[in-house]
């Protein structure tokens, strides 16, 4: 266990990965920038709580990318398992410190972010299935995707932008629950060792 725990790199890349998600979440919840529209010719309002996940999903993929196939093939205890635990504790630590951050603060952007984690460590997940080195190209080539040609109007995401939709639209929170778990499972069932 506490080889897996070194392994994976929890303390030196995880650690440090989810204290600066809560940091930026409190900090920097209502900032925004405005970007140009590929789309649009007003442009894009982009918040930085857009961004924020990608730092908790590149190192939640830099972490799992750390596996010792030969050892793990062999292993008495199911790493799989193991890294699902890590997984889903990672996501429900950035859910609760953006939930936490949006009731205390007011802000509906702050609560965001956890939401977005959800969904885009699922498609990371199911992504690394496919492809290893495509696990953190995903989830940033979806963001930027998003930024970019995610709007229909100014504030007026698509249907298919669910990082942008706003926090209290509970069908969006379902469905990145839903990809989450899907990415999960796909991770458990059908990775390579």
């Amino acid at each position: 266990m506490t080889l897996w725990f070194k392994v994976r790199r929890v303390q030196a890349a995880l650690g440090p990965a989810l204290a600066a998600f809560a940091l930026l979440v409190v900090v920097a919840h209502d900032q925004y920038v405005q970007l140009p529209s590929l789309l649009t010719a007003r442009g894009n309002r982009v918040f930085l709580m857009q961004l924020v996940p990608l730092i908790v999903t590149s190192a939640l993929a830099h972490s799992l990318a750390q596996a010792v196939t030969e050892i793990e093939a062999v292993a008495q205890r199911k790493v799989q398992r193991l890294d699902a635990a890590l997984i889903t504790a990672v996501a429900v630590a950035t859910l609760a410190a953006s939930l936490l951050t949006g009731g205390v603060t007011g802000s509906s952007e702050a609560s965001i972010p956890g939401r977005n984690v959800l969904f885009l460590t699922g498609l990371m997940l199911v992504a690394r299935v496919c492809n290893e080195q495509a696990a953190t190209a995903v989830p940033v080539g979806w963001v930027l995707a998003v930024m970019f040609v995610g709007y229909r109007d100014f504030d007026r995401p698509w249907p298919w932008a669910v990082t942008l939709h706003p926090a209290d639209y509970l069908p969006t929170f379902g469905f990145c629950l839903l990809v989450f778990a899907a990415g999960l499972i796909t991770h458990v069932r059908f990775r390579r060792i």
